[in-house]
């Protein structure tokens, strides 16, 4: 049976054409490493890494120096870089109600921090003017998904960042489901720092990501990982400069040419059209809903406030036999569950129950979406 691969939410599937020949071209005829040698394919290796951080400097308006894009094992690491080496026992954390655990867990781990949950309203969003009555003196950090991963909803991060602006209190943005998805402004923003992943709406190979960090958060933060970073090596601490100080160990070169083949990819499309076609198809699905008994779609139907990211709760089955009969019976893959944001759940009122998620991508197609609400029409109707 030919599938449907509707879990763009989890990681992008297919990548970009060639993407894979690059990394396997690097494996093959270059395998240097940067920062470490001065011969020809370690330097080109060089430009390849600057390159990369060049292409995330234009793609998310980001004007300080490519130096301050630094390359991460993925959205989660850059996530615990920002947590963990900023927040200190006294210190005070304001998220939303729809973190996933990428921002909760490291909290949670925080002796002596405390946190505030910005609410949001039955369809993710947050509740307006609900943000600065939760400010206090030791605030340290706003941060916050700017996508949900389980229903779309996009938060209005300009307006958090204007509330951070005015009380001079850094705000950090997770970006996995809107990075390459939803236009991300670092500027307009007001952002402190900006977490993408490269496997997600950026098309590239997991394992990688990018941290983004303006000058003063990246002096505030204290290194989570220390080690070899091919520099200052007559020392044994930590060099104080850029990106050296976050990129300790030897980088995923692999996962480097991919990503920065990968943006190549975004930025030639533009996030305009890739966005565009990502909601045409978004529309088509929650329009096709209608009518369908028993089920729920969870989020809000503005286009322009979501991503394709479409939970939904079959009222009168079990979510999970939902989730298996559609592989099992229809070639449809999607994710069932919590999806790693349980309080997100309990905002939409899906927890413990969870849902079905549907995540739309740049190869799906409007023949992918028709099929997918087909099998929910005879699934939650049968």
């Amino acid at each position: 049976m030919d599938t449907v691969y509707l879990d763009n939410a989890a990681t992008s599937f297919p990548k970009p054409a060639g993407m894979s020949a690059r990394m396997k071209d690097y494996m093959d005829n270059i395998g240097a490493t940067i920062n470490r040698s001065v011969y020809a394919s370690a330097a080109d290796a060089g430009l390849v890494a600057l390159s990369l951080r060049e292409r995330a400097k234009r793609l998310f308006n980001f004007n300080e120096k490519a130096t301050h894009v630094i390359i991460t094992p993925g959205a989660t690491a850059g996530l615990n870089f920002i947590i963990k080496g900023l927040l200190r026992a006294g210190g005070h954390c304001i998220v939303s109600s729809m973190e996933h655990n990428a921002v909760m867990r490291p909290l949670m781990q925080l002796d002596g921090v405390e946190f505030s949950r910005i609410p949001c309203d039955g369809e993710g969003r947050i509740i307006p003017n609900t943000l600065e009555p939760l400010i206090r003196p030791n605030t340290r950090l706003v941060i916050m998904a700017h996508g949900s991963n389980v229903c779309g909803t996009v938060q209005d991060a300009k307006a958090v960042g204007e509330v951070c602006k005015k009380h001079n209190i850094p705000f950090a943005l997770d970006a996995a489901q809107t990075a390459g998805h939803y236009p991300v402004d670092f500027d307009a923003f007001n952002l402190s720092a900006l977490a993408v992943p490269g496997h997600k709406g950026l098309l590239g190979p997991a394992g990688i990501g990018l941290l983004l960090l303006s000058d003063k958060m990246a002096h505030a933060l204290d290194p989570l990982i220390a080690g070899g970073t091919g520099s200052a090596s007559d020392k044994e601490t930590l060099p104080d400069y850029l990106p050296d100080r976050f990129e300790s160990g030897t980088p995923n070169m692999a996962g480097i040419y991919g990503l920065e083949y990968s943006l190549g990819f975004v930025e030639g499309r533009g996030i305009e059209a890739l966005r565009a076609h990502e909601l045409a198809l978004t529309k088509r699905f929650i329009d096709g809903l209608d009518g369908i008994a028993n089920v729920r779609l969870c989020g809000t139907r503005q286009l322009e406030k979501r991503v394709g990211v479409i939970s939904l709760d079959f009222v009168n089955r079990d979510n999970a036999e939902v989730a298996f009969r559609l592989e099992t019976e229809f070639g449809i893959l999607t994710r069932c569950g919590l999806h790693c944001a349980p309080n997100a759940h309990k905002t939409l009122s899906t927890f413990p129950q969870g849902t079905v998620r549907f995540s739309l991508g740049f190869a799906n197609t409007e023949e992918d979406v028709d099929r997918a609400l087909e099998a929910v029409r005879r699934l939650a109707e049968g």
